[in-house]
């Protein structure tokens, strides 16, 4: 089995569906045309660069070249941190956060899948390094991100129960308890629904891949399995790294509840 090329004319076909979009939008007075056109060339354009400088680190199998993309994914990663949050903690503590546990689960679930899992000859080959971490740190980010918002949102929200709690001895985590609880809950959620619907309500976009690619079913489904069980281990990681590190900056060292840290996009 291999592959079937697309071309130029290919994609631009694809995009009739898109356009079909634009026009539902001017239809209706959505608004959402020129979004709809400025995030497809964005797209187009970050993966076509993406896509060269992929091929050239593949051909120099270079570990240096392989980090260095690493952390420049990781910087795109905090601009999402800071662009998502409704509120976030100010200064660089709070990007620390919110960069730093994404990064450090992706990369633990990335090394244990080269190293333990896959093995490839060598075990930094930036052929599956990169894709890898790529997934997990999407992924771990998106956890993350959903607990940060939460998290802040809900101090202020509920600045009154907490400082209540607070106020009669209870530590910072026993005063927060029920935020992070349900915190933690809302950033795990998208990958226990991804999980519970893989493979009935939708193929993932990698198995897919590969199966366009020629890869025999079985084997793809395997990959799939093995990513999917990756992703959530650095997603909860990542999920619950957010929620303690929220608490003790929404807190100080004598268990005072600190809104004033925080500032509003």
């Amino acid at each position: 089995m291999s592959y079937i090329p697309l071309e130029l004319s290919d994609l631009a076909l694809a995009a009739i569906l898109l356009i079909a979009n634009g026009a539902v939008s001017i239809w209706y007075q959505l608004g959402l045309e020129r979004t709809l056109a400025i995030s497809a060339v964005r797209m187009v354009v970050q993966l076509s660069l993406v896509a060269l400088a992929l091929k050239l680190i593949f051909s120099l199998d270079s570990p240096l070249w392989t980090v260095l993309f690493g952390l420049f994914m990781t910087a795109a990663a905090a601009y999402e941190v800071v662009s998502r949050q409704e509120r976030r903690v100010a200064g660089p503590i709070g990007i620390l956060l919110g960069t730093g546990a994404p990064f450090f689960a992706g990369l633990v679930a990335t090394m244990f899948a080269a190293i333990a899992v896959i093995g490839p000859d060598p075990w930094y080959a930036p052929r599956y390094v990169l894709p890898i971490f790529g997934m997990m740190l999407g992924n771990a980010l998106s956890g993350t991100t959903l607990v940060l918002d939460f998290m802040t949102n809900a101090a202020v929200r509920e600045r009154p129960a907490i400082e209540a709690r607070l106020a009669l001895g209870a530590g910072r985590f026993e005063a927060f308890d029920i935020v992070l609880r349900r915190a933690l809950t809302t950033g795990l959620m998208p990958i226990l629904t991804a999980m519970a619907t893989t493979g009935v309500v939708s193929l993932p976009g990698m198995m897919t891949g590969q199966i366009l690619a020629g890869i025999d079913p079985v084997s793809a489904a395997k990959y799939q399995v093995m990513i999917m069980f990756l992703i959530s281990g650095a997603t909860g990681v990542a999920v619950l790294a957010a929620g303690l590190g929220s608490v003790l900056l929404l807190t100080d060292e004598r268990h005072r509840l600190r809104i004033d840290r925080l500032v509003q996009r």
